[in-house]
């Protein structure tokens, strides 16, 4: 038994997201072989895989398959988060993935939804960063127990840099935690524009496999400008089911895919989907509609990447500094996470197809 023969094995396991096998993406490493043992490494595009024990499984399958029955296979499953930036790229050059978390409308729970799923993606053990964009109403610092605690900084080369908060497992930086949120920000689009640039270039974030930004609503021009001058990945959109409520996000989609910003929306988020009693978690009561984000999702032809239940913790959670997704073994906190396998799914789907466009 040899590596040649391990990997001409494992060449016929196919990734059903990417449509190839793992030998020829490269996705198979260090291949060792002991007389009737084999071990080796599954380099998985993102540490969000859903599929990772599909494809552990699939893996043994084919060894046993066409090497022999009798082998003993070891199948380390680790991952490397996919980017589609390249080296030459100057702007946070050691972000992989940036995502813009947005909605057409205030009141959806794009917030909640980008907190909980940044803490979801880092449970994962990815790297993760949020910034907080939503410039007048920035509701980050109380959501992470943050409140009126500046930030660090440093200085290098004569140039102040920001350090960003380290908490729940993520790195967090917001326009709140250097403006008084007792009184309105009277700033005009060019000041707040200018303040928002500072976040991302002024800020030591260090490497980062997701950072993920938390959009003001609407289509003004502070979206605009955070989406025409940063390399995002792609856009996620929130909405709840009501038809009023989609009719607005529709204008966020449109932004997104106008042919001068032309952003690649990864999905669809259904917020406060359904209510179940504490009592009766089979039990689902559509208070809000039903199917509303199911037919959007199709209509744009992108895939709803999650519902998340209407639950008294995710707004007390939230109010308390204690976001939900931090909670273990719980059905809202299993909701996040598994919107955040889903999300890494898409971008990893999304990268694969335009690093090959490249080539």
């Amino acid at each position: 038994m040899n590596n040649s023969e391990i990997l001409s094995a494992l060449s016929h396991v196919e990734d059903p997201d990417l449509k190839t096998d793992l030998v020829t993406l490269g996705m198979i490493e260090n291949v060792v072989t002991d007389d009737r043992k084999v071990s080796f490494d599954v380099v998985l595009t993102t540490p969000a895989c859903p599929l990772k024990n599909h494809l552990r499984q699939a893996c043994v399958d084919a060894i046993h398959q066409y090497v022999g029955a009798d082998v003993e296979v070891t199948a380390n499953m680790t991952s490397r988060v996919t980017s589609q930036r390249k080296e030459t790229d100057a702007m946070l050059k050691e972000v992989k993935n940036i995502i813009a978390v947005g909605s057409g409308k205030g009141g959806v729970g794009k917030s909640t939804v980008a907190v909980n799923l940044a803490i979801a993606l880092a449970r994962t053990g990815a790297k993760v960063g949020l910034i907080d964009a939503d410039i007048y109403g920035p509701s980050i610092p109380m959501m992470f127990g943050l409140k009126n605690e500046p930030p660090d900084g440093y200085e290098k080369n004569g140039k102040t840099y920001i350090v960003p908060f380290q908490k729940f497992g993520i790195r967090v930086l917001s326009i709140g935690f250097f403006v008084d949120q007792s009184k309105a920000l009277i700033w005009r689009g060019p000041m707040a524009s200018m303040a928002l640039r500072q976040l991302f270039t002024e800020t030591d974030w260090g490497a980062l496999d997701y950072m993920l930004i938390d959009l003001p609503p609407g289509t003004g021009d502070i979206p605009l400008t955070l989406i025409q001058d940063f390399p995002l990945t792609g856009a996620i959109i929130v909405s709840t089911p009501q038809e009023v409520a989609i009719a607005d996000v529709r204008k966020a989609a449109d932004m997104f895919r106008n042919d001068k910003i032309n952003i690649p929306v990864l999905g669809l988020v259904e917020n406060m989907s359904y209510f179940s009693p504490p009592d009766q978690p089979e039990n689902k009561y559509y208070i809000f509609g039903q199917g509303g984000c199911t037919k959007f999702a199709a209509e744009l032809k992108i895939p709803l990447l999650g519902q998340i239940p209407i639950v008294a913790e995710i707004s007390g959670s939230g109010d308390s500094g204690i976001p939900v997704a931090t909670c273990q073994d719980t059905p809202v906190a299993d909701a996040f996470f598994q919107l955040a396998e889903k999300v890494a799914q898409q971008v990893a789907i999304g990268n694969t197809i335009v690093t090959n466009l490249n080539y």
